[in-house]
């Protein structure tokens, strides 16, 4: 069993940064994906940076590509999302998640489709 306990969330302005941070308590395995997955305002749940912990292989959504990083400190059991350049656009609940095996999700997937999720830590950009 696994949780996932997100923090590092708050009030940036346009162009600022922010690195999230996710507690995992339980198994890492070594065929996992995990994911940070976000909720905007009026919008579903997506993906927005995963990482496969076979490879290190890194994958990102489009909107975010170039000012977000995912890593993964395995002696630490923690996950990171350093975010740069924050847009409005990017103002959203944030949630680590993780999927056993090698299979990739759908970026849009509901959070409960994940084999575990955290409860989210809050982003918000503003002037």
């Amino acid at each position: 069993q696994v949780q996932l306990v997100e923090s590092g969330g708050g009030l940036v302005q346009p162009g600022g940064s922010l690195r999230l941070s996710c507690a995992v308590s339980g198994h890492i395995g070594q065929t996992d994906w995990m994911y940070w997955v976000r909720q905007g305002p009026g919008t579903g749940f997506e993906w927005v940076a995963a990482f496969y912990t076979k490879t290190n292989t890194t994958n990102y959504g489009d909107f975010v590509k170039g000012r977000f990083t995912i890593s993964l400190d395995k002696a630490k059991n923690m996950m990171y999302l350093q975010m740069n350049r924050l847009q409005s656009e990017d103002a959203a609940v944030y949630h680590c998640a993780l999927t056993r095996g090698p299979t990739l999700v759908r970026r849009t997937i509901p959070l409960a489709t994940y084999s575990y999720w955290g409860q989210g830590t809050q982003v918000t950009v503003s002037p």
